[in-house]
């Protein structure tokens, strides 16, 4: 008796012909990514990466013997071989178990191992080694836009990050309304923000160059745009970039952050010419109304105050 067939040969040849054309077009489709995080620009990014890498090796040293031996015994207990032997009543054997148990123990020490010196060499909040002190960098997570202070230099930018190559960078982080995360894969480690509550971390970028950062949390409908260019130049160009900002744009004080935190998304890069000494205190302190998160845009679709595009 025939078996049905639950699609015809037409339907076959169609999925080959399909997969013929998908082996050569998928490096076409995966230029488009960048391995960010194995193109390390940064001293904390770099050792991120080793920490991935030591890891995918310890994991390999047993996942590969795993799959070695799996296919080893398959091949050996196959049926035409005459030579392997059948023991129904065995039961137990003290070497194979102490070989079972070992390994993942083994793997469980060194990944704990890895994981425990890390967590410890990258605190996020101990300082880079460095000779040349850390620039201040307030950061601000609105909806949907950040907001980066320059204290020391008293300007501020909106959606693009610039900073001095070489020299180590200390964010203080908060946010103005729901949590949400800093991250820039080629300079290093993710970051939370929360309302009410500052957070910090230490990064630097090694050289000059243009890098994406990103936020890397689920924060409302503008969520997927909310991403800034991080422009790392050279001192003498930070320096003019700094005195260029600095007799250009408006003041960023407690009226112009109450503005600037209504929701909006695309949000251009700009620039503010001085920035209130106390702003980035009174966001953190909460003395300056919160951000409306989420739930505004929900009402804004349903005929409230629209999300600005």
């Amino acid at each position: 008796m025939n078996r049905p067939q639950l699609f015809g040969n037409s339907f076959w040849s169609t999925a080959v012909r399909s997969l013929r054309w998908l082996v050569p077009v998928a490096p076409l489709l995966l230029t488009a990514c960048q391995p960010a995080l194995l193109n390390p620009k940064g001293p904390i990014a770099h050792a991120d990466m080793i920490i991935l890498v030591d890891s995918l090796a310890v994991m390999l040293a047993i996942v590969v013997p795993t799959i070695l031996a799996t296919v080893a015994f398959a091949w050996w207990y196959r049926a035409g071989n005459k030579k392997a032997t059948y023991l129904p009543d065995w039961e137990f054997s003290g070497r194979i178990e102490m070989i079972v148990w070992a390994i993942p123990t083994m793997t469980i020490v060194l990944l704990g191992g890895v994981i425990w010196i890390g967590a410890h060499q990258l605190d996020p909040a101990q300082p880079i080694a460095s000779n040349e002190p850390a620039i201040e960098i307030q950061v601000v997570s609105l909806d949907w836009k950040w907001l980066f202070i320059y204290p020391e230099q008293r300007v501020a930018s909106i959606n693009q990050l610039t900073v001095p190559a070489g020299r180590p960078l200390h964010f203080t982080l908060t946010s103005s309304s729901v949590m949400n995360t800093f991250f820039v894969p080629q300079l290093g480690s993710m970051i939370y923000t929360m309302n009410g509550m500052q957070t910090e971390l230490y990064l630097q970028a090694d050289a000059p160059g243009i890098f994406r950062g990103m936020s890397g949390h689920y924060s409302g409908e503008g969520f997927s745009d909310m991403h800034f260019e991080v422009k790392a130049l050279a001192s003498e160009d930070f320096a003019r970039w700094i005195n260029t900002t600095r007799d250009h744009g408006p003041t960023l004080d407690a009226a112009g952050y109450t503005a600037l935190a209504e929701q909006s998304i695309n949000l251009p890069p700009s620039t503010y010419g001085s920035v209130d000494r106390d702003l980035f205190k009174q966001i953190v302190s909460q003395q300056l109304k919160s951000g409306p998160g989420p739930e505004l845009a929900r009402e804004g679709i349903a005929g409230k105050p629209e999300i600005k595009q």
